[in-house]
């Protein structure tokens, strides 16, 4: 009975033990925040550069292809394949230029993490802030409470038979 009845199919056992895509903790270059930043951003503007002069290269050459005058068959079919290649070459770039947009967009809605953490941070402050004051008003309630109280266990203006004294 110890024994596992062999089958075809397949068991998962355990978890896989490689350790995929880790990243270092120390930064690959040495680099302060500003910098990689700025590194960041010139390389953004270096993709929408070059997708932006496909788009105007391939309109050029589009137009300069759709000249007007006598062409025989050859030369008709040669210019519909060039115009289709350029056409689907500026399909690309401008896809290419819309996943960039769409990737900013998220970088700005979802990196905002220094904001998100000082309106935390703020938030912490003032609760802090109002605890302490509740403390505080706790604390001289009781002082007064106590104070009020006299070495006998009574309160002021109270006679041990529990009645209030005239004063």
């Amino acid at each position: 009975m110890a024994d596992v009845p062999q089958t075809d199919v397949s068991r998962p056992s355990a978890l896989p033990t490689a350790k995929l895509l880790q990243r270092p903790t120390q930064p690959l270059v040495d680099q302060d925040s500003n910098e990689y930043l700025d590194a960041i951003e010139e390389e953004w503007n270096k993709k929408v550069d070059v997708e932006i002069e496909t788009l105007v290269d391939g309109m050029a050459d589009i137009v300069s292809l759709a000249s007007i005058g006598d062409k025989d068959k050859f030369r008709i079919a040669q210019e519909t394949f060039q115009a289709q290649c350029r056409a689907e070459s500026m399909i690309r770039a401008a896809h290419s230029l819309m996943s960039t947009i769409h990737s900013m967009k998220l970088l700005l809605l979802l990196s905002d993490e220094t904001q998100i953490a000082k309106r935390r941070d703020a938030e912490l402050r003032v609760v802090q802030a109002e605890k302490s004051d509740a403390q505080k008003k706790v604390a001289a309630l009781l002082d007064e409470l106590l104070s009020s109280r006299r070495d006998d266990g009574t309160f002021d203006g109270e006679r041990r038979d529990g009645r209030l004294q005239a004063t």
